[in-house]
C-alpha cells in the first residue's frame, strides 16, 4: 500500500504504517497541490493527514486521485466543506496509532 501523510506525526503513525507494510511518503510543510503531486497523490492508496487546518488539502487529493482513500487522524474538529467527501476522520485519545495502522492494513 502506497501512502501519503501530511502533517506532525506526534503518535507515531508513520512508522506503524510502516510495520504494517506501507510505504510511506511524508510531505513537510503545507500540503498544497504541488506538494501532493510531489509526493505521488495520484498513485496513492491512502491519504494520511493529522492537522485539520490542512482539511483544504483533501479536496485537493481527491481531485488528483478520486480512488484514494482519506484517514483523519487528529482530536481537532473538520471544517463543515469537508463533511461531503468519504473520510475516516479518527481521535487519537480513542484509538492509538497500531490500531489505527492495523484497520488501515486491514481494509486496503
Amino acid at each position: 500500500m502506497d501512502a501519503v501523510f501530511a502533517g506532525a506525526d506526534p503518535h507515531g503513525l508513520i512508522d506503524e504504517l510502516r510495520r504494517s507494510g506501507a510505504d510511506v511518503t511524508t510531505i513537510d510543510g503545507i500540503a498544497d497541490r504541488a506538494a501532493l503531486d510531489e509526493a505521488g497523490i495520484d498513485g496513492a492508496d491512502l491519504y494520511v493527514l493529522t492537522d485539520a487546518g490542512q482539511a483544504t488539502s483533501i479536496p485537493v487529493a481527491r481531485e488528483r486521485n478520486p480512488d484514494v482513500r482519506v484517514v483523519v487522524y487528529t482530536g481537532d474538529s473538520l471544517p463543515e466543506f469537508v463533511s461531503g467527501q468519504e473520510v475516516l476522520a479518527v481521535d487519537p485519545a480513542l484509538l492509538d496509532a497500531s490500531a489505527v495502522a492495523e484497520e488501515i492494513a486491514d481494509g486496503a
